[in-house]
């Protein structure tokens, strides 16, 4: 069993000292995670209980923060956004309106567009996700089954019921596509619009 490693799909992941192996550990533990990387933020973050914002970043009034939340240098959060359950926003991200962020990480100048939600995953930086587009973390249509992934030629249990996606730096991912739980996108992945990555293995 081949166990992907985060480093070579986010090559600036060993950069934030996140010492958990795996994806779905991460994703599980992110409020957690994130509560740990305030430690050690320089003093250009302003801290509001639970939320470490640079400076430098804007978060429009309107939007909704719960939980461990690091909001990076020039990051910008719209009006209507809605991040929870720990989330990790770096440098130069864009999180649109009504995007909805749940315990996850977005790594460098990483964009969501509007009306996405994105849960328990990793993304990568210089990602961007158009329109619509959803990660989704749950397999409703199992009665939220064990996720198993296809990757490697070989089958990965991860043991958890939640885990949205491992999305590698400089992915493209087309409006309304769907990312269904469990997938792991090599770096510079192109989905098309309306597409569906479903790596899930069922067998």
């Amino acid at each position: 069993m081949t166990t992907p490693q985060i480093g070579t799909f986010i090559s600036s992941w060993h950069e934030l000292g996140v010492a958990v192996p795996t994806p779905w550990g991460v994703t599980q533990a992110c409020e957690s995670q994130v509560l740990s990387l305030m430690t050690r933020l320089d003093a250009g973050y302003r801290r509001q209980g639970d939320h470490a914002i640079h400076h430098t970043a804007v978060v429009e009034p309107g939007a909704v923060l719960k939980g461990a939340i690091i909001i990076g240098p020039g990051a910008f959060v719209a009006a209507g956004a809605y991040l929870r359950g720990g989330v990790y926003i770096a440098s130069n991200c864009i999180v649109g309106p009504s995007c909805e962020v749940k315990s996850s990480f977005m790594l460098d100048s990483s964009k969501l567009a509007h009306f996405n939600f994105v849960g328990d995953s990793l993304i990568g930086a210089n990602v961007n996700i158009e329109a619509g587009a959803i990660i989704a973390n749950y397999r409703n249509e199992l009665e939220g089954a064990v996720i198993r992934i296809r990757h490697a030629q070989a089958t990965l249990d991860t043991g958890v019921r939640k885990f949205g996606a491992l999305i590698g730096d400089g992915c493209r991912i087309g409006a309304n596509a769907v990312i269904a739980p469990g997938a792991v996108l090599e770096p510079g992945t192109r989905v098309p619009r309306l597409g569906l990555i479903d790596q899930f293995a069922y067998d």
